[in-house]
């Protein structure tokens, strides 16, 4: 019985890592995610797909690192992945705060432009 319910979550985590990566392509498809912040979150569907297929390779995986509890360990890599996604949207944030500065500087500079110059009457 054991059995029957592992094959059963393994095809459930295939069924969702598969459906997590066709969503993205969709997203990408119809313009509603960037390419550039789609790499990391395909590259975690793939990451989930190759080890919910070799379920293998998250027991090793797991014993290398020292955790006892290969879904512990599956977890782990989420939360790692999910950081990193993280870390990389602040990045892309900051990046659009310092880009919206600059052009807010650079309009209010051209509008003292166009105040300042004499009118043609």
């Amino acid at each position: 019985m054991e059995n029957v319910q592992t094959i059963r979550i393994q095809a459930l985590a295939i069924i969702g890592s598969i459906l997590l990566i066709f969503f993205i392509i969709e997203l990408i498809r119809r313009k509603r995610l960037r390419e550039e912040f789609s790499i990391l979150w395909l590259a975690m569907g793939v990451i989930f797909l190759i080890l919910s297929i070799f379920r293998g390779l998250l027991d090793k995986f797991s014993y290398v690192i020292g955790i006892g509890y290969p879904p512990a360990a599956l977890f782990l890599i989420l939360i790692i992945g999910l950081a990193v996604i993280l870390v990389h949207f602040s990045v892309a944030i900051s990046e659009l705060k310092e880009t919206q500065k600059k052009l807010i500087q650079a309009i209010g500079l051209l509008k003292e432009a166009l105040e300042r110059r004499p009118r043609d009457s």
